[in-house]
Parts: structure tokens; sequence; C-alpha cells
């Protein structure tokens, strides 16, 4: 079970929640860059490699019997927050794709640099998959 976390008067974030409270089995997804499987990157474009890394949280809830819609925290580690601000229609439009219309507790920050060269974004994720109702 999840449950928002709104304060009373506070203006009602777009694209993410300010909290959420949730019980249940914990899924920590590591910090996952834009490359594909086999660890390669197949784009230097910051939306694709969102994409990607969607499509990569995506692929290790599964492996966790979770979906999107169980990660309750995000955190987007950027290079360019200029680049990320200008193209944020964009890069909403590939979240909702992988993601859906679930807005976890997300933080954003700009680093000054990732591991992998190529990679432009990095996103962690921590889920919580509901306890089984008897």
């Amino acid at each position: 079970m999840f449950e928002v976390l709104q304060p009373p008067g506070w203006a009602k974030p777009r694209g993410y929640a300010n909290g959420m409270a949730a019980r249940g089995k914990m899924i920590f997804v590591a910090g996952q860059i834009g490359w594909n499987e086999q660890c390669r990157f197949e784009s230097d474009d910051l939306v694709d490699q969102i994409g990607q890394i969607l499509k990569n949280v995506a692929a290790v809830l599964r492996a966790g019997d979770a979906a999107p819609e169980h990660v309750v925290s995000m955190t987007w580690f950027l290079l360019d927050r200029k680049e990320y601000s200008a193209r944020l229609k964009e890069i909403g439009v590939t979240y909702r794709d992988v993601m859906g219309r679930h807005f976890p507790a997300m933080t954003a920050l700009q680093v000054s640099g990732l591991v992998e060269d190529r990679a432009k974004i990095e996103i962690q994720a921590i889920a919580m998959v509901p306890d089984q109702m008897n």
C-alpha cells in the first residue's frame, strides 16, 4: 500500500511527489546509465539515454517481481541541468512511456561527472512491493 504525502496548503507538484509512505518488500535499484543490457550506448542524446535508463530500471524491478508503479523514490544525477530543463517536455513524454503516470518522490542533482564518459545522466530508484493482503 502506498500513500502520497502532501502537506496541507502546499502546491501540488508536477511530475513528482513531495513524499511517499509504503510498506512491503524494498527493492534498491543501483544507479543506471543510458546503455543497454550489453553495456553499450546506442545514443548520446539526453532524452534517448533517459528512455534507456528507465527501461533498465523497469527491467531490474521485474527481476524483483516489481513494476514501475512500485517506485517510491528516484534520484537523478545530471551533467547539464540547463539541457535537462530545456527538454523537460520531451523527458516527461519519455518518462510516462516507460513509468506511466506514477510520480514518486524525486530529487535531481547536477554533478560534475559520471563514471562512464558517454553517460549524460544516472538514475537510482527505490521501490516497495506491497505486502500481500490475506
